[in-house]
């Protein structure tokens, strides 16, 4: 085509302003039970828990149901009859948490989804972006939790970005102070040479 009109509605790849969306920096072996903590909150049912791996999220929603909770699984391993139980059981209300990947991420519109929770950190912004898009729909607000850990570096300085430019959330110290976050991954930063002198007059 040339001359192509490109229209957009809504903000394109920025997240609702009804989403508070909360960091926190961990370690890897940390994750499990910062997020039994928080389940033991007692949160509104649905909730979306987002991993990277296919295996990773069969192994925790397995953990999750011997703890008692009511957790179903949606990655790319399963089959369309499978996400489809899966999903089904989530808006009959038979299952409280989905554990998916990047499949849930993006299309699949799940009701009044009371919080995403991003156990694996997404490997791009525009990825966390659509992650957290499930909750904060049709005009309600929503939660956004994330476990960062030191491999997550790469986006610290666009999601520190993220969440000063979000009325909704509010960005911790240790992400905002993290030398990480200081500036975008790739760009140069003027440094002074060690042997250059200052004179003062």
């Amino acid at each position: 085509m040339r001359r192509p009109a490109i229209v957009y509605i809504g903000s394109i790849g920025k997240p609702v302003e009804r989403v508070e969306q909360t960091v926190f920096l961990m370690k890897e072996n940390d994750k499990r039970n910062k997020l039994i903590e928080i389940l033991n909150r007692g949160i509104e049912p649905p909730i979306i828990i987002f991993v990277n791996q296919k295996k990773g999220a069969d192994v925790l929603a397995k953990g999750l149901e011997k703890m008692g909770f009511n957790a179903a699984t949606l990655h790319g391993g399963k089959g369309q009859e499978q996400r489809e139980h899966a999903l089904s059981g989530l808006k009959a209300g038979d299952k409280d948490i989905l554990v998916a990947t990047d499949v849930a991420g993006r299309g699949i519109d799940i009701k009044d989804v009371s919080m995403v929770i991003n156990y694996d950190m997404a490997k791009s912004i525009e990825a966390y972006t659509h992650r957290i898009g499930r909750t904060g729909r049709a005009g309600k607000s929503g939660q956004a939790l994330s476990f960062l850990t030191p491999d997550d570096s790469h986006l610290f300085f666009d999601l520190k970005q993220m969440l000063l430019s979000s009325p909704a959330s509010h960005c911790p110290p240790e992400l905002a102070n993290h030398a990480e976050a200081q500036s975008k991954p790739g760009t140069v930063m003027q440094k002074k040479r060690k042997d250059e002198k200052v004179f003062v007059m």
